[in-house]
């Protein structure tokens, strides 16, 4: 007898998430210098973290014999007087994809159903697997979330929807419109979660603040793993109406935030000048591919988040041939999109490098 026999049986056909690859495996498997290899692939800040968390950080390594602030008072208050709320509206995930296992446990059982766009972030269907949930995936025309569509595909046995705004992987933003006319269709059994890992980046974001202020059964993820550049650290956060936190805190892991997280998270809020310069290279970073992408002949998605996605023909193969050339994207096979790549917006070197990579290719 297996001991799959034993186990969960939603775990037999569930493929795990596969994240961009690291410069240390790419270096190590194909004989390359990791200092010239460039890393296009997970959406990560090219400018770093802000200095002022590096210093935060190490200042905290010399207490690491203590155990954190299981509470994350600090960060958790600063968050909330950054938007207006009270502590009480705040729950710390590591990373915000905890914040998604957190709301599977708290909500989610065999039997029941999660609605999710086609072309969401895989996350959100692998957890609601994870739980025995069925995945209701809603058609997105142009890749944008229909949330007309989606409000429409809500059942009695529906739990949790998925609004990842901007969406990873397409970059695709909702209108304040569409959603305030989505949460008058949202029955009140559902939880709503926005995923605003890319909110950062957006000059006029749509206001979902607002639901949360109004005690809707709604959740807003954020993350510092992208403008914050903390994305090693494994720490986002939850906004929320105070009966839906303090339900997730009874599902959160004592001191799962750990105390170089909280005191670099903490630290980078606070600096906005990194936020503002970082905002600055990808704004740059991302007309510059797209332009790049338009005068190739290559199609693309316009993007409000810090990549592309882009058309290339064989999107495995080209992958795998800007490897070899010491570039690392994604490929999107993953996501039903084999004919196309995601490339993260890098600084102008890398952005350059990975343009004079692909036309060589491309060329052959």
């Amino acid at each position: 007898m297996s001991l799959w026999d034993h186990a969960n049986p939603q775990l037999r056909d569930l493929v795990a998430y596969e994240p961009g690859r690291p410069i240390e495996d790419v270096a190590r498997d194909l004989g390359l210098d990791p200092e010239a290899i460039v890393k296009l692939a997970s959406n990560e800040n090219p400018l770093g973290p802000s200095p002022k968390a590096v210093k935060a950080m190490q200042a905290v390594l010399s207490k690491a014999q203590l155990y954190p602030d299981g509470g994350g008072y600090r960060l958790r208050q600063a968050i909330a007087n950054k938007f207006g709320l009270e502590r009480d509206n705040v729950v710390l995930g590591n990373g915000s994809n905890e914040i998604i296992e957190f709301l599977g446990h708290a909500f989610l059982k065999p039997g029941d159903s999660v609605v999710v766009a086609d072309h969401a972030f895989v996350v959100y269907k692998l957890m609601a697997t994870l739980f025995g949930a069925e995945i209701i995936e809603v058609p997105d025309p142009g890749f944008v979330h229909d949330l007309d569509g989606m409000a429409k595909a809500i059942r009695p046995d529906t739990k949790e929807i998925f609004v990842a705004n901007p969406n990873n992987p397409t970059g695709t933003l909702v209108s304040q419109e569409a959603i305030d006319r989505f949460m008058d269709q949202v029955p009140e059994h559902v939880i709503v979660v926005f995923d605003e890992a890319y909110n950062e980046f957006l000059k006029e974001p749509p206001d979902t603040l607002k639901y949360v202020r109004e005690g809707r059964n709604a959740i807003i993820m954020r993350t510092f793993s992208k403008i914050q550049g903390l994305a090693s650290l494994r720490i986002g956060y939850g906004l929320g109406p105070k009966h839906l936190v303090d339900i997730l805190q009874k599902t959160r892991q004592p001191f799962n935030a750990n105390a170089v997280a909280q005191a670099g998270a903490l630290a980078g809020l606070l600096d906005q000048e990194h936020q503002d310069r970082t905002r600055e290279n990808n704004d740059q970073g991302v007309a510059y591919l797209q332009q790049t992408f338009a005068d190739m002949g290559l199609k693309y998605v316009p993007s409000y988040a810090n990549f592309v996605l882009v058309k290339v023909g064989d999107g495995d193969a080209v992958f795998e041939a800007l490897m070899k050339r010491g570039v690392i994207v994604r490929a999107m096979r993953g996501y039903k999109l084999p004919e196309w790549i995601r490339v993260s917006a890098g600084t102008p070197a890398e952005n350059e490098r990975f343009v004079s990579e692909l036309k060589s290719h491309l060329a052959k």
